[in-house]
């Protein structure tokens, strides 16, 4: 029988009124005691996905809330408590390559050309930005977000950094914008000649080659990018739009060549997008040579039906997968915040194969800006309050601190009993992870409105059961250890 002998029990109601509270241990009673609960059995025999860590996005617009309207003792109070392995533990974020809607500034590209100039092959004009990092005439991504990465990365060095493009460079697309929907200009000469250098395709690849140089030379590693951000969105603001083979094909002729010269421990994540992009199989458009290219499929949850998420997670078996993006509205109603956080992504897509989850802006105001696209009513992570840099930490915030102290990074997903077939319908909803240590994690997620009486044992412990009560639209976490926690 396996026995541990510290554990921590928390709860979080989806209006937040418990807040990873602690609760007292549970005794183990009998199967006669849990006759008239809701059991879940979790089975660390039965292992799966690696976990590799959560956080959010630091785009300009979060970016500039923590530089522009905190002080630098607010600034780095929070991110300490949201980064610091031993306080809230959050251990990824992503990042725009290039502008994106949510930023303080205008639109930008890193390769900006000047009038008269309608192409530049050998990105000659390419920046990040000018000045010092974090300066008050500093400009583009030296602005706002290198700093704030930069104070992410002295806290806790072990961050990751996955970055996703919104657009390519306007003159490298069909529309010569950096917004709304143009595509690449694929197969297109933009030199003196037909050299294979000469491609936008080419360029393209270097593009994403110099951005990692770049961001390199002011100590901050990028882990992970993204071909591109929602390739099927053809929204007003940056965007690029591709098909799935578009993706494929230049992602393994162009982009993974051009990484595996250069940074090729950099991943490449497929997809980025909504599950309606996953209506086909991965499979159907890519061969199994060309999906060695990419380290796995990577999901936004604002549209298309749960099991779309299929025909990524389980079309090639050494690929990965990872939550890359979704929000909530500050209007969102208690119910649709905590299917959305608690059951769909902290849940469900869990269940289904993610080890990693990005959500989106780390940080807004408390009107949901900035936002250069003018997109209001969003709500980020935490609210920080434009005029006094005061901190308002929401439901998002608690999901992702659930993952950051509970979770180790290194830990597997183990099998757990599961009554949702979706993370909001249905009954309780669970989760498990085995750490490399032996500590066992579960999560308990409640999508009703009405507390939900459940009770727990573990895969050895014969008819020994937990019993607790799980809140409406909330969590129950366990951790178990046989050391401190």
């Amino acid at each position: 029988m396996t026995s541990y002998r510290t554990e921590y029990w928390t709860r979080t109601s989806g209006d937040l009124a418990d807040r990873r509270a602690p609760i007292p241990t549970p005794e183990a009673t009998g199967n006669d005691a849990a006759a008239n609960a809701v059991k879940i059995v979790i089975d660390p025999t039965r292992q799966y996905q690696l976990w590799e860590g959560a956080g959010a996005a630091i785009t300009d617009s979060s970016a500039s809330l923590f530089m522009q309207s905190m002080s630098p003792e607010q600034r780095h109070a929070i991110l300490t408590e949201m980064f610091d392995p031993e306080q809230g533990g959050f251990s990824s974020v992503r990042i725009s390559i290039g502008a994106c809607d949510f930023s303080s500034q205008a639109y930008y590209s890193y390769d900006d050309l000047p009038e008269g100039v309608v192409a530049d092959a050998a990105l000659d004009y390419f920046s990040i930005g000018e000045g010092e990092p974090g300066a008050p005439d500093a400009t583009k991504d030296l602005k706002n977000v290198v700093p704030v990465l930069q104070e992410i990365l002295s806290i806790n060095p072990a961050v990751k950094v996955m970055a996703s493009p919104w657009s390519a460079p306007a003159w490298m697309k069909t529309s010569g914008r950096l917004d709304g929907a143009g595509r690449l200009r694929l197969g297109e000469y933009v030199g003196n000649g037909y050299r294979y250098q000469d491609t936008i395709d080419y360029v393209y690849a270097q593009y994403f080659v110099k951005f990692i140089a770049a961001y390199e030379s002011y100590g901050i590693p990028i882990t992970s990018v993204t071909m591109q951000n929602e390739p099927s969105n053809g929204c007003p603001w940056p965007i690029t739009i591709w098909t799935p083979e578009e993706l494929t094909a230049w992602g393994a002729n162009y982009l993974r060549p051009a990484l595996d010269k250069t940074y090729p421990d950099v991943e490449i994540y497929f997809g980025d997008d909504s599950l309606r992009f996953w209506q086909r199989p991965a499979s159907e458009y890519m061969t199994p040579a060309q999906a060695q290219a990419f380290a796995g499929a990577a999901f936004h949850t604002y549209s298309g039906l749960p099991h779309w998420v299929h025909n990524g997670t389980r079309q090639f078996p050494q690929w990965k997968a990872a939550m890359t993006e979704r929000r909530c509205m500050l209007d969102e109603t208690v119910a649709e915040a905590s299917h959305v956080m608690f059951g769909e992504i902290g849940t469900w897509l869990v269940r289904n194969g993610v080890g990693l989850i990005n959500l989106w802006n780390m940080a807004l105001d408390e009107q949901g800006f900035p936002s250069w696209a003018g997109t209001s009513g969003r709500r980020g992570v935490i609210t920080i309050d434009s005029g006094t840099g005061k901190v308002k930490r929401n439901l998002e915030y608690f999901m992702l601190r659930n993952y950051g102290q509970d979770v180790a990074v290194g830990s597997r997903r183990v099998a757990s009993t599961n009554h949702t077939p979706d993370g909001r319908h249905g009954g309780l909803g669970s989760v498990a992870f085995l750490a490399p240590n032996g500590d066992l994690a579960g999560f308990l997620y409640n999508p009703t409105g009405e507390p939900i009486e459940a009770a727990v044992t573990i895969n050895g412990q014969g008819g020994a059961w937990q019993k607790v009560t799980v809140p409406a639209w909330g969590v129950v976490t366990v951790h178990k250890s046989n050391g401190a926690i």
